[in-house]
Parts: structure tokens; sequence; C-alpha cells
């Protein structure tokens, strides 16, 4: 299942040779990521109250085209690999159909002490599978 995030990129998200800085990417990602898991049930506040984080332990990305202002943005969001207590996301950033970064983002799940935890029954959503 591939979950596709809109945005457009913003004046201050740009660096001094006026396209988007690399670190802001990653912001990209991450709000795609978020809205993967909301478009997909999982309730993230309630998550969170109860002690439990998703946290991001590896990302890879690679760059392969500017974005500048006011460029129409699409991310995909991907699962392709499932574990008991993590899991990774393909996510492609696109502009106008052409790929602009490519990440790999490897993900974990920690429990109120800190410790690496399974995904709690209550917020197992069949889209974190790649099955799915």
């Amino acid at each position: 299942m591939i979950h596709i995030s809109k945005l457009v990129v913003r004046s201050y998200e740009c660096d001094s040779y006026s396209h988007v800085n690399n670190a802001v990417y990653l912001n990209y990602l991450e709000y795609a990521r978020m809205a993967f898991l909301k478009d997909n049930g999982f309730d993230y506040k309630k998550f969170v109250s109860l002690g439990y984080a998703i946290i991001v332990v590896r990302i890879a990305i690679d760059y392969k085209l500017s974005a500048v202002l006011y460029d129409e943005l699409t991310i995909e969001t991907q699962p392709v690999k499932r574990r008991k207590a993590s899991g990774t996301f393909l996510q492609r950033i696109l502009k106008d159909g052409n790929l602009v970064a490519e990440a790999e983002v490897t993900w974990a799940v920690l429990n109120a002490q800190g410790r690496p935890s399974p995904v709690p029954q209550e917020f197992e959503i069949p889209a974190l599978n790649p099955a799915n």
C-alpha cells in the first residue's frame, strides 16, 4: 500500500542557493509518515499518552533533483519491512512525476522505560505491514 501526501515548498525552507535545504527533506518525510499513520487510523496522541514512542533509528536518503519555492511535491510512503518492534518505510519525494529524493526509514517502538517494545495490540494497524 502506498500512501500519498502533498505539500508546497515554502520560502523559509529554501537555502541561500534558492532550493530546499537538504535537512528540510527530513521534515517532509516526517510529515508524510505522520499523515500515513493518521490516515490509517493510528491514534498517535493516545499512543504517546500511554508512554510509547515511535522513533526513527535510521534514515538513508538519496537526493536526485532540487526542489524550489512553490514546487508542489508528492510524498509516497510505503511499508517495506516489518518486525515485532520495528519496521521500514520506503519514501519517495516527487515533483511533476520526477524523483527528487528517496529514503529508506527504519523506525522502532519504545515503551515508557525507553526499551524496545512490540506495537501494542490496540495500535496495530494493517497498513504497517508490507503485505497490505
